[in-house]
């Protein structure tokens, strides 16, 4: 399987791709494309209440060096690519930004795979059918990974009394 350089623009999410800010999806950069479509799976592994929870399913994507950020949620998008979309794990057809609990560093994985075909899948489907669509189809592969982390709060200070 040949290797995709995957990379983002940042090693830690800003806010405007978690929770706390806009839950935009990020821009992706691929370097070494040789396939016809593109798939993507984001996953956080260090959520401990599942064993790798799934952020974001997207493929039917022409391949392409780079997949613009603010992807918009829905099962079939146009703008600003074209691509289908599957419910994540928040229950969500597209990007759902982290969003640990306070004092926690998680890490995500984005997976990009790269793909003989357009697949046979509609929009909204579970990220079982799309691995099992892939199965055969993948030529090329590559990840790369950021953490997202949020502060514990800081007590008010104290004044003190005379």
């Amino acid at each position: 399987m040949e290797k995709l350089i995957v990379s983002l623009d940042f090693m830690e999410f800003p806010p405007a791709h978690t929770c706390e800010g806009g839950n935009i999806s990020p821009q992706i950069t691929i370097d070494g494309l040789d396939s016809s479509s593109l798939a993507i799976m984001v996953f956080n592994p260090s959520k401990r209440e599942v064993l790798s929870y799934c952020a974001w399913l997207i493929w039917d994507m022409p391949a392409q060096k780079t997949i613009p950020s603010g992807i918009p949620p829905g099962k079939k998008i146009t703008d600003p690519i074209s691509a289908l979309q599957g419910i994540n794990d928040a229950g969500v057809n597209g990007y759902t930004g982290p969003c640990p609990q306070a004092g926690e560093m998680h890490r995500y994985l984005f997976r990009v795979y790269g793909l003989d075909d357009f697949l046979q899948i509609p929009g909204g489907s579970t990220k079982t059918a799309l691995l099992s669509a892939m199965h055969g189809h993948t030529l090329q592969y590559g990840e790369t990974e950021a953490v997202a982390s949020r502060p514990l709060p800081q007590p008010a200070p104290q004044t003190r009394q005379r």
